[in-house]
C-alpha cells in the first residue's frame, strides 16, 4: 500500500500569504498585477467565463508552492538481512581414499570420487554463505580460500584427486589450517567467530603433521567452532587398486580399515559439534544433509519504505496551469460588455 508524504511541509506556510495577496488586491482603488493579466480578472466589464483564468493560476500556484514542499509517494520493500555462515571444508586425500569400497548405481568407485558430487551439492545448497577448502595427506593446504564463488569452487572440487602431495594422514595440521584460515577471515572483517564452522573429513588416523587432531579440537573449542566429523570408507577390509608403471588399473588388494572413530568423536563433543560414519555413498549424503539442516541461520526480513519524488510532477503542472490561466484572460470567445 502506498502513502502519501512532504519531505519539507514548511514551505505550504506560503499558502497563507494567498488570501493576503487577496485582501490587498480588493483594497486597492486600481488594478494590482499580482500575475500576470490578472487585473482583467475583475472588471466588471468582462463576461462572467472569465473568471477561469485565476481560477488556473491561482491553483497553479498552490501547486507550485506544494512542489516546494517535495511531495512523495512511499513504497513499501522488504529487504531479507543476510549473513551467512564460513565454512571450511578439510577433506582427506591420502592414499587410502583409493579404496573402492562405495557404490553408486551398480557401479564401484573410490572414496573421493564418492564423495565429490556429495561435496558439489553441499555447496550449491548454500549460496549465502562462504566456502574454502583444505587438503591434507602427509601435509595439509589451502586448496581454495573462502570464497563466495561457489561455481569457481565447484570446479576446484571436481579436479581433486590422490597424490597431489606426499601421503600420511595429518589430520591435526588440516583442522588447524582450517581453523587459521576462519580466524584470518573473521579478524579481517572484524567479526567473531560465531558462524563459522568446519566440515572434516577423513578415512584413516592421524600419522603426520606437527599437530595432535585434541589439540586442533581445543583451538576449535576455545574459538566456539564447531567442527563436523566425518568417518569415511567400510570398517573391515576394502578393495584397493593396483596399478602398473604407466597407471593402468591391473587387479586389487585388500587394505583394512584404520580410521580412528574415537578421535573423530572425541573432536565433535569437544567442538559441539557431530560425528558421522559414512559407509556408503547414501550415509555420506545423508551426513551432509544433516549437516545442512543443522547449520542453518534464519533470515530476518525488514520492510523499509522508499520515497518516489513528484516535485517535478507538481512543478510542471503547477506552471502549466499558471500559463493556461495567463493565456486564457484574451481568448476569442470572450468579449467585453462596455458600459
Amino acid at each position: 500500500m502506498h502513502e502519501f508524504s512532504l519531505q519539507e511541509p514548511l514551505w505550504l506556510l506560503l499558502l497563507l500569504g494567498l488570501p493576503l495577496c487577496w485582501r490587498l488586491r480588493w483594497r486597492r482603488g486600481t488594478n494590482a498585477m499580482i500575475v500576470p493579466f490578472s487585473s482583467v480578472w475583475w472588471q466588471p466589464s468582462l463576461n462572467p467565463i472569465t473568471k477561469w483564468p485565476i481560477i488556473f493560476s491561482v491553483t497553479g500556484v498552490i501547486v507550485m508552492i506544494v512542489a516546494l514542499a517535495r511531495p512523495q509517494i512511499l513504497e513499501g520493500k522488504n529487504e531479507v538481512m543476510k549473513e551467512g555462515y564460513d565454512i571450511m571444508l578439510a577433506i582427506d586425500l591420502s592414499g587410502s581414499m583409493q579404496a573402492e569400497d562405495y557404490e553408486r548405481n551398480g557401479q564401484q568407485m573410490n572414496r573421493l570420487e564418492a564423495l565429490k558430487p556429495v561435496v558439489k551439492a553441499f555447496i550449491a545448497d548454500r549460496p549465502n554463505d562462504r566456502i574454502g577448502l583444505i587438503v591434507f595427506a602427509g601435509r595439509a593446504y589451502t586448496l581454495a580460500p573462502l570464497t563466495f564463488d561457489h561455481d569457481w569452487l565447484a570446479r576446484q572440487t571436481q579436479k581433486l584427486k590422490i597424490g597431489l602431495m606426499e601421503d600420511g594422514t595429518a589430520i591435526g595440521d588440516g583442522l588447524g589450517m582450517a581453523l587459521a584460515r576462519l580466524q584470518h577471515s573473521k579478524a579481517g572483517a572484524g567479526q567473531d567467530q560465531s558462524s563459522a564452522f568446519v566440515v572434516l573429513l577423513t578415512d584413516g588416523s592421524n600419522n603426520a603433521g606437527a599437530l595432535k587432531p585434541m589439540q586442533a579440537a581445543d583451538i576449535a573449542e576455545s574459538r566456539k567452532i564447531p567442527v563436523y566429523t566425518i568417518g569415511a570408507g567400510k570398517a573391515g577390509t576394502a578393495p584397493f587398486p593396483i596399478f602398473d608403471g604407466t597407471g593402468k588399473k591391473v587387479g586389487y588388494r585388500r587394505i583394512v580399515s584404520d580410521l580412528d572413530e574415537t578421535t573423530l568423536q572425541q573432536i565433535a563433543d569437544r567442538t559441539k559439534g557431530k560425528f558421522f560414519r559414512a559407509d556408503s555413498t547414501d550415509t555420506v549424503e545423508a551426513a551432509f544433509k544433516a549437516i545442512d539442516s543443522n547449520q542453518k541461520l534464519s533470515f530476518q526480513a525488514r520492510t523499509h519504505l522508499r520515497g518516489r519524488d513528484l516535485f517535478d510532477l507538481f512543478l510542471w503542472v503547477g506552471a502549466a496551469l499558471v500559463v493556461i490561466g495567463a493565456l486564457s484572460v484574451r481568448l476569442p470567445w470572450q468579449r467585453e460588455v462596455v458600459v
